[in-house]
């Protein structure tokens, strides 16, 4: 079981990226090595995170010649990660989330992780991933207990989303809306510079997590929100879990909605790829679900890759969090308990609840 797992993981470019993250924590070398080849990769189209945490103090101190490829894998290769604790995993699947852009290239550390010499060598870091106790909700089903955030002072309270069916017509309306306009409005050509919608799912529904305070900072293009009120959901029916990458696949493939135009250019940009993109229609998926979850194995698996649908078209998971939950009909409700309060302490970066 471990190994089929842990080539799941080193399938996904978030996957990748959270072993890389989980390495760089590990060895001062390998985190310097790591923004140098970086660096190389973006072609100097930003600044770096690595870059950030790794260059040396000052500019008079000697730098290393930059290092290859191969002997950065090598050095991943002799590395000891049997002493990751919980911290470092939790700290690194929440840079991997964070640092995941569907409208533009991928940063010099994606492209680092995605090499297949490099991403083979990080095959002991995610057995250590998987193999943690404490991180073993990342592969389990939607959990009966549900949060909905609400990123809002709690003297700012709002009710939760209602009206599901009318939220997805608007919802497919617009989509459709939108796909005609581009195609008629944007260039067919793929490297254009031109931006769009780039996500995959519906707003303005419920969307619930499982862990708290995990999913506070699980948040794909967060706003930096400092406050949170999380308010209990339970939920009932029937619901899809999204596993790997074949789960969204299936769903595409049976409710496909097509989206090549408003999205060619945004997903070509972070996938590489040219050629006809759908995505699921949400409101025709309403006769046969409830509600959606993308697990953490799923997200590490399948989240901002190409996933074939058939030979000519292709599907992107982009903008959905980790642990989350999408309820797409009138299941959902405000459950008894408390709304909880929570508040992000700069110094620790940390979520803390509010007593």
């Amino acid at each position: 079981m471990l190994p089929a797992k842990r080539h799941r993981i080193l399938q996904g470019p978030r996957g990748r990226r959270l072993c890389l993250e989980l390495a760089l924590q590990v060895d001062s070398e390998i985190r310097y090595a790591a923004f140098r080849l970086a660096q190389e990769l973006e072609g100097g189209r930003g600044v770096s995170r690595v870059l950030l945490n790794a260059a040396p103090a000052s500019d008079t101190e000697p730098r290393p010649p930059a290092p290859s490829v191969e002997s950065f894998a090598e050095r991943l290769k002799f590395t000891d990660f049997s002493n990751l604790d919980d911290n470092l995993m939790q700290a690194a699947l929440e840079r991997s989330v964070d640092s995941a852009k569907y409208w533009q290239p991928p940063d010099g550390e994606d492209v680092l992780a995605g090499l297949p010499v490099v991403a083979e060598a990080l095959s002991p870091v995610a057995e250590q991933f998987m193999a943690a106790r404490h991180m073993q909700w990342c592969w389990q089903p939607r959990q009966i207990e549900q949060w909905a955030i609400d990123w809002r002072l709690a003297d700012d309270p709002a009710p939760l989303p209602k009206n599901p069916g009318k939220t997805l017509a608007e919802w497919a309306r617009k989509e459709r809306a939108e796909e005609v306009a581009a195609a008629r409005e944007r260039p067919s050509d793929p490297t254009a510079n031109v931006s769009g919608t780039w996500w995959s799912i519906p707003h303005g529904l419920i969307q619930t997590v499982g862990q708290l305070p995990a999913g506070l900072s699980l948040v794909e293009d967060s706003l930096g929100w400092e406050h949170a009120t999380t308010i209990p959901v339970r939920g009932s029916g029937k619901v899809l879990e999204i596993n790997t990458a074949g789960d969204w696949v299936e769903l595409c493939r049976k409710f496909p909605l097509e989206v090549t135009a408003s999205r060619r250019h945004d997903w070509f940009h972070t996938t590489g790829r040219h050629g006809r993109w759908v995505i699921p229609d949400w409101e025709k998926a309403t006769g046969e679900w409830d509600a959606m979850h993308l697990t953490v194995m799923g997200y590490l698996n399948a989240a901002g890759r190409p996933l074939q649908v058939d030979p000519e078209t292709a599907t992107v998971i982009a903008g959905w969090d980790p642990d989350s939950t999408i309820w797409l009909t009138d299941v959902a409700r405000e459950w008894i308990g408390p709304r909880q309060q929570w508040q992000r302490d700069s110094n620790r970066d940390e979520w803390i609840r509010a007593q």
